[in-house]
């Protein structure tokens, strides 16, 4: 016998086992990558059962406002390496004396947070419902000061803020334009 047909049964056997101890590993990975899909979206439809509990947006009360100052609901300004989420908390003191003055000032009652974009769902799925007043709608804005070369990140993380928002349930508005998306 020649080394060739030995080396020929010996191949066919190899070949089966090899892939059978080292063969692809696609089907735990897809497992894990089903799994890891399925539990984001359970942990979106907990933020979105959150928001839900929130009205939906009136435009009576929310359209004609196009500026930062008058704007009382959620907003957030788009950079390129963060998000900055606005929140003003309502007033808890019913009274009309000394509202927006001195004792009762509005800027005692706004936060600012700095946030990632993996972030965005759970912040604000976790504003309080009295932050709220014209409803389930939130400014979204770019800065004023992009510098050009930002320009591309800010407007890809633009539109991934819009999209996260909508899957929400969240209306996206444009202070400057005043527009809906």
């Amino acid at each position: 016998m020649t080394r060739r047909t030995l080396l020929l049964p010996c191949l066919i056997t190899a070949i089966p086992l090899a892939y059978t101890i080292y063969g692809c590993h696609s089907h735990p990975f897809s497992e894990s990558a089903a799994q890891s899909r399925a539990e984001e979206q359970a942990v979106q439809a907990s933020e979105r059962q959150q928001l839900d509990m929130i009205p939906p947006p009136a435009k009576s009360r929310f359209m004609a406002i196009h500026s930062d100052e008058s704007w009382q609901n959620p907003s957030i300004t788009v950079q390129a390496g963060m998000l900055q989420l606005r929140v003003t908390l309502e007033d808890v003191n019913d009274s009309p004396i000394g509202a927006g003055g001195m004792l009762r000032p509005v800027a005692a009652r706004q936060h600012e947070l700095n946030i990632g974009m993996d972030k965005l769902d759970e912040a604000v799925s976790s504003i309080p419902q009295n932050a709220w007043p014209y409803g389930r709608v939130v400014a979204v804005e770019e800065p004023n000061n992009t510098p050009p070369s930002a320009e591309p990140q800010v407007r890809r993380n633009m539109e991934t803020v819009i999209r996260k928002l909508s899957d929400l349930g969240v209306v996206v508005y444009d202070l400057r334009d005043g527009n809906v998306r």
